[in-house]
């Protein structure tokens, strides 16, 4: 049991340390999934879900920002974080255009 526990312990401690790397180097994948949503919440925009699509193109806007600017880590996982970010407040816009 305690082994299996270790086990356990040492996979999960392995997959965060490699997906941190990951993380912070794929800011044009979630960009792009970002521009995605965002296209898709325009198709039937309404006065309540433009700002929010307004929104998420400030977010989209800050996260290429981040990204072309990047000296550290930091400033992938901020472009990620603010894509991200932009993903749900799409999302949010199509779920309210939604009847």
């Amino acid at each position: 049991m305690v082994k299996l526990a270790l086990a356990l312990v040492v996979t999960v401690g392995i997959t965060l340390a490699a997906g941190s790397v990951v993380w912070g180097y794929n800011c044009p994948v979630v960009i792009k999934q970002a521009e995605e949503t965002i296209r898709k919440a325009e198709a039937k925009t309404n006065a309540e879900t433009q700002p929010l699509i307004d929104e998420a193109k400030k977010y989209v806007a800050e996260a290429k920002a981040h990204h072309a600017n990047a000296k550290v880590k930091r400033d992938h996982g901020d472009a990620v974080r603010k894509a991200k970010f932009a993903i749900a407040l799409a999302e949010e816009a199509i779920v309210l255009q939604s009847p």
